[in-house]
């Protein structure tokens, strides 16, 4: 029937179980979360910040960050933030994108969000969005901050930015 499509393809979207192995990580993970999201969300905002400053770069997407169109929202919502925002660079810095995250030694390129490790992998918003279209024309990236060294992380993206020209 009719009905019963949709319901399958809900389970197949949504899932119904966890595996064992899923549960195990997940409960790992939650005994030290308390003490690795602050660190996450510190470095995160500094270096969401730093790169919303950068001239290569047209948006940053970080509710935690003042001048996000979502902030307001977080600041009621929220007591805290991870270390997984956006970034789009402007199309005239687009064709080295490539380069940039080739350039990038501490930073993989993957998407376990919530990690200990820094992440970052290329995204097309576009192909996904249905209220609203994507209005940019530039190179998007998804970037997890890790925990490690926040001034490693930044000296590891100046590098990379350097890869743009």
């Amino acid at each position: 029937s009719e009905h019963k499509g949709a319901v399958e393809r809900s389970i197949h979207e949504f899932g119904q179980i966890a595996s064992p192995d899923d549960v195990y990580l997940a409960q790992r993970g939650l005994r030290t979360m308390h003490v690795r999201l602050p660190r996450h969300w510190s470095s995160g905002l500094r270096l969401a910040k730093w790169i919303s400053e950068r001239e290569e770069v047209e948006a940053v997407f970080y509710p935690a960050l003042p001048g996000d169109r979502g902030h307001a929202i977080w600041q009621r919502d929220f007591k805290g933030a991870s270390g997984l925002f956006s970034f789009v660079f402007r199309k005239s810095h687009s064709h080295r994108a490539d380069a940039f995250v080739d350039a990038l030694k501490f930073f993989n390129i993957g998407a376990s969000w919530g990690g200990f490790e820094s992440l970052i992998l290329p995204i097309d918003p576009s192909r996904e969005r249905t209220a609203t279209s994507w209005q940019f024309e530039g190179r998007a990236f998804r970037m997890h901050v890790g925990l490690e060294d926040p001034d490693d992380l930044h000296e590891d993206i100046e590098r990379a930015f350097r890869e743009l020209y």
